[in-house]
């Protein structure tokens, strides 16, 4: 059976992804094919068609085209819910009444549009619930056999915001949801519009900025109540919609003139300023309280009993939240959807309405499930760019690239298949050595172009992963902080963020034999089996697909070197 996953439903990320009986063969976001970050307001038009000749299946030979967005019923307490707490928006309030489907039908009909468009003219056409989607996405791809609790938060779906339930032979039952606006993630949506970046996208920096502040210094924490099992959020100031709405150059915010009032202007520049710093550790440790406390309420007794979580949505790309989670009594295993946003909601439908059908699911392996690239065509793309550049084939690349780094220069790095979600994991990436002082701090000015204080990521070799982050526990997909060990830190500062800790990526040679052999060439060079690593983009540019991509990018930056397959680029 032929599944193909389609996501965009909530005008963001919109992503494709493909299974052949069972088995993930590829999945990719749009914008990496069309170059315009979170292809707002589009269709996964260029994704769906790479998945399509991925699989080397024609249009009319799927069987089924799901998508994470379904029709809620007026019987649902969904509608009635957000039409209660939203009352002082009336046109609001009465839509969820009235027209509680108008989105569901938009979605459908484009769904349907595209499916025309395609010629995927024999593919039944299914509705998965948004928020069943983040869960079957980490729940039948987590590879648990046991009982297994699913953690399910994000901004919103059609009404709900959070999903609590468990897995059990490949069945999920919901426990618990949470509906608009009663939300964490909009919650940390709107204070992050406040601290001065976009929705969607700036959450990362919020999470990033905490450390350099003291959450003991401003207490917000009338921003939420979680009591006798209910969430609530304050709508007074934070997720609010309508004319509560703060606006700024026309633009309306998610948070009131009421917060502005209580806490000061919002923030704009690029620096990590006082109070700000504090408000962004206050906030982060509001939501893993909250999330902590909600967890253990509704799957307590499922984690005691079985020790394993399967979490999606877009809270779950919370990598300090996470690795509280692992630290929480009886957790045995936590498994993070590597796309936990909308963009994987593709992949958790299509492994939804396959399961449906009678499918058993295979486990996720990897997260290389987009375009690759011989290098002939990386010598093609070079021949042809504007920029005519110097390039030659190398013999070992791996070695070759591990001797641009020892002498610490950055290094473009483009391999493989291209990571779905958001990390990149050694096939999209600008690699430094992260023992060379100030690697991190050029790639962030000269290259990347964004904030000085942003961390980076550490990627480990597999047989010394446990001694530098103290665990054994799996962390394939930088989806989790640890605490650097302390022999550690003095031996590879740059990727020790402010707290002493690192989000990792622990690289085995089943999944990445050549970035696997990078390291070990960099390991001989240096001693150091640790490479620092970041994804392949410029700030506010999706992360390179295709050589041209690459080239653009290169010549548009400081960078001096890249490496497209076996295929060397310099700028000197």
């Amino acid at each position: 059976m032929i599944v193909l996953g389609l996501s965009g439903a909530l005008g963001h990320d919109a992503s494709a992804a493909i299974l052949v009986d069972g088995k993930i063969i590829a999945a990719a976001e749009e914008e990496r094919f069309i170059r315009d970050k979170h292809a707002k307001n589009k269709f996964p038009y260029e994704a769906a068609k790479f998945c399509l000749e991925q699989a080397g299946v024609k249009p009319e030979d799927v069987d089924i085209v799901a998508f994470p967005y379904a029709e809620i019923p007026l019987s649902s307490s969904a509608r009635w819910h957000y039409a209660m707490r939203h009352w002082y928006a009336p046109d609001r309030a009465l839509d969820a009444i009235f027209n509680g489907n108008r989105r569901f039908r938009r979605n459908r009909d484009k769904s349907l549009k595209l499916m025309a468009d395609l010629g995927l003219t024999k593919a039944k056409f299914v509705p998965v619930e948004h928020h069943l989607s983040h869960a079957s996405s980490a729940y039948h791809l987590s590879g648990f056999k046991e009982k297994t609790a699913i953690v399910g938060i994000d901004g919103k779906g059609e009404y709900a915001t959070t999903f609590f339930g468990y897995g059990e032979n490949g069945v999920i039952h919901k426990i618990k949801e949470f509906y608009d606006p009663d939300s964490l993630g909009g919650l940390y949506g709107a204070i992050t519009e406040y601290l001065g970046f976009d929705m969607l996208d700036g959450e990362f920096k919020v999470m990033g900025m905490a450390p350099y502040g003291d959450a003991s210094k401003y207490d917000l924490s009338k921003l939420v109540t979680f009591e006798d099992g209910e969430l609530r959020i304050n709508t007074d100031f934070v997720n609010v919609v309508g004319l509560r709405r703060f606006k700024e150059n026309g633009r309306g915010h998610y948070f009131s003139p009421k917060l502005i009032e209580w806490l000061g202007p919002k923030r704009h520049g690029d620096e990590i300023d006082d109070p700000y710093i504090h408000y962004a550790a206050s906030v982060q440790a509001l939501l893993e309280d909250i999330a902590l406390k909600m967890i253990d309420y509704y799957l307590g007794d499922i984690i005691k009993e079985t020790g394993r979580i399967a979490m999606a949505g877009g809270v779950a790309l919370n990598v300090k939240l996470n690795q509280r989670i692992i630290a929480m009594p009886h957790v045995k295993e936590l498994f993070v959807q590597p796309a936990s946003g909308d963009n994987g909601t593709s992949l958790g439908a299509a492994t939804y309405a396959a399961h449906l059908a009678g499918e058993v699911i295979q486990p996720m392996q990897h997260a290389y499930l987009g375009p690759s690239y011989t290098s002939e065509e990386c010598i093609a793309a070079c021949e042809v760019h504007p920029s005519k550049p110097k390039f030659t084939r190398v013999e070992n690349a791996a070695q070759k690239g591990a001797e641009l780094l020892a002498t610490g220069n950055p290094l473009a790095w483009l391999q493989g298949r291209m990571e779905f979600g958001p990390r990149s994991l050694g096939c999209r990436s600008i690699l430094g050595d992260p023992s060379y002082p100030g690697v991190a701090d050029r790639i962030n000015a000269q290259i990347k172009y964004r904030e000085r204080w942003r961390p980076f990521c550490p990627s480990i070799l597999d047989r010394v992963a446990p001694d530098i982050l103290q665990t054994n526990h799996p962390a394939p997909y930088m989806t989790f902080t640890f605490d650097v060990a302390e022999h550690w830190k003095s031996r590879i500062p740059e990727v020790v963020h402010e707290d002493g800790t690192a989000r990792a990526q622990v690289v085995s040679h089943d999944t990445n034999p050549r970035y696997y052999e990078l390291i070990e060439h960099l390991e001989k060079l240096r001693g150091i089996p640790v490479v620092l690593n970041t994804s392949l983009n410029r700030r506010g540019e999706p992360m390179i697909c295709s050589p041209t991509d690459a080239l653009n990018m290169f010549f548009g930056c400081d960078l001096e070197y890249l490496m497209m397959e076996d295929i060397l680029v310099t700028k000197k």
